[in-house]
């Protein structure tokens, strides 16, 4: 038996701003949708991502606070270089993601925070 992850659904109260941000960041085309539930997939590999509407969305807090909503998960997206890391930043910040008050992991790991505030991280990925 094989088992492989296929895809990383993300809660959320608007979809259509999160499939925007993710698919001009990714440039992941849009492979499934309902009004409740779209997906994106990439071209190149068997992963997607997809967006789950949810009215009691509450965004985490990033890094964990005792008593407030709690993170699940975050999403790692590999960068070639420090050069590619710091264009990965910038590009997402103008597509709407801000930069983590806190970072952990030096000049190679960016936490970032998508339009919804799921917390994600650029990483210089070299194996």
């Amino acid at each position: 038996m094989s088992i492989k992850l296929k895809t990383v659904i993300l809660e959320c109260r608007d979809i259509p701003q999160l499939v925007s941000f993710y698919t001009s960041l990714l440039h992941w085309p849009v492979v499934y949708e309902i009004e409740t539930f779209v997906g994106i997939h990439s071209n190149e590999d068997e992963m997607g991502i997809a967006f789950q509407y949810d009215e009691n969305y509450v965004p985490p807090t990033w890094p964990a606070k005792l008593g407030q909503q709690q993170m699940m998960a975050h999403l790692d997206f590999a960068v070639e270089d420090k050069s590619a890391l710091k264009e990965a930043v910038e590009n997402a910040t103008i597509l709407g993601a801000k930069i983590a008050d806190e970072q952990y992991g030096g000049e190679e790991w960016i936490t970032m925070l998508d339009p919804a505030g799921h917390p994600f991280c650029f990483v210089v990925w070299n194996h």
